[in-house]
């Protein structure tokens, strides 16, 4: 049903696709509004009375003793276990849904570096990877899977408990760097690391029916791969540019260059999202109901090298940007309309 432009949505949608819809807005709200939140109810507890005072001032020595979990691989699995097989977390990935797919076995005795692009603008092909009975564990038994997030997330009060329990860690070098050098933990035989290459910069040429990358200048992820002996992995989430429109801003531009300020400062993109709401399909903050299914390539095996000159690293790079190309020409025609007119865009 359309009125004065806006498209709502149906009465009879079932109560299920509702709860669904409901989940992914509580998700936005935490991820993309963590720092409002978690400042405006750190503030409230410590001024409402003496007892919630108290309770944050415990919180602030529990985040202090916990303040490098994320950099030591992050909570164990016996902690977030339970979350990530909750009905919230099958609800959430079922929205778009999200799914899994892949090209080629992968050792489940190695530790691999799974590279995703493009980010888009929340980065939601990350939660096929997070459910406990994702599709992930049963193409790649023995293998534990651990997707990377902004550091700036674990370091908000409450905000990083939420995150902590989608079982992420953090993107700093120390944290990956603890991460490619450690062995799993039991009953797994082998890891795997999803890093959104492009960060928070992609997410602002995120654009529906493209897929833009910045890897071309990324290359710290190849010298980590290099000094761990880590093979990396080309994934691509097709459909993660489609969830969102938005008020795009070209390079140069001053709301750009504003975007690009905030950015720098906070680790956020400052993105002015296009999405839909609960109850009609035009706008809002909710992202739109569109399929995400990740696929993940053929590994390149990388030697170890402890320290890689730039020769080394520049020809990697490359080889690794090959293979990203050749994935993304090889399946975009299962999962994009009109496929022969898109391409990997690098800017």
């Amino acid at each position: 049903m359309e009125i004065l432009g806006i498209k709502f949505a149906p009465l009879n949608v079932p109560l299920k696709r509702r709860v669904q819809t409901l989940s992914i807005a509580v998700w936005v709200v935490i991820i993309g509004f963590g720092i409002i939140w978690s400042f405006i109810i750190t503030t409230a507890m410590l001024y409402y009375s003496s007892i919630t005072r108290y309770i944050v001032l415990l919180y602030c020595v529990w985040m202090y003793y916990d303040w490098d979990t994320c950099n030591r691989g992050g909570r164990s699995e016996r902690w977030t276990k339970w979350f990530r097989s909750s009905a919230y977390l099958k609800n959430l990935t079922d929205y778009f849904p999200t799914t899994v797919e892949k090209t080629a076995d992968l050792d489940p005795n190695k530790s691999y570096l799974l590279c995703s692009v493009p980010h888009g603008v929340l980065s939601m092909g990350v939660l096929g990877f997070i459910k406990y009975e994702s599709r992930f564990r049963t193409l790649f038994p023995g293998i534990e899977v651990r997707a990377v997030i902004l550091d700036q997330h674990f370091r908000l009060p409450f905000a990083r408990e939420y995150c902590y329990m989608f079982s992420v860690i953090s993107c700093s070098p120390e944290s990956l760097n603890y991460r490619l050098s450690s062995k799993p933990p039991p009953p797994y035989t082998g890891m795997a690391t999803v890093l959104v290459v492009g960060g928070a910069f992609e997410a602002l040429e995120s654009i529906p029916g493209t897929y833009r990358t910045v890897i071309k200048k990324r290359k710290g992820f190849v010298k980590l791969a290099l000094k761990h002996g880590t093979s990396l992995v080309p994934v691509i989430p097709f459909g993660e540019p489609d969830t969102y429109d938005q008020v795009h801003a070209p390079m140069g531009s001053r709301l750009r260059r504003v975007q690009e300020y905030i950015r720098n400062k906070v680790g956020v993109a400052p993105v002015i999202v296009i999405g839909r709401g609960f109850f009609q399909y035009s706008f809002g903050l909710i992202p739109r109901r569109t399929p995400i299914t990740v696929v993940i390539g053929s590994p390149l095996d990388l030697p170890k090298i402890e320290e890689p000159t730039n020769e080394q690293i520049d020809e990697y790079h490359q080889k690794f940007i090959d293979s990203l190309v050749q994935l993304f020409e090889a399946e975009k025609h299962k999962y994009i309309k009109n496929a022969d007119s898109v391409h990997l865009e690098f800017i």
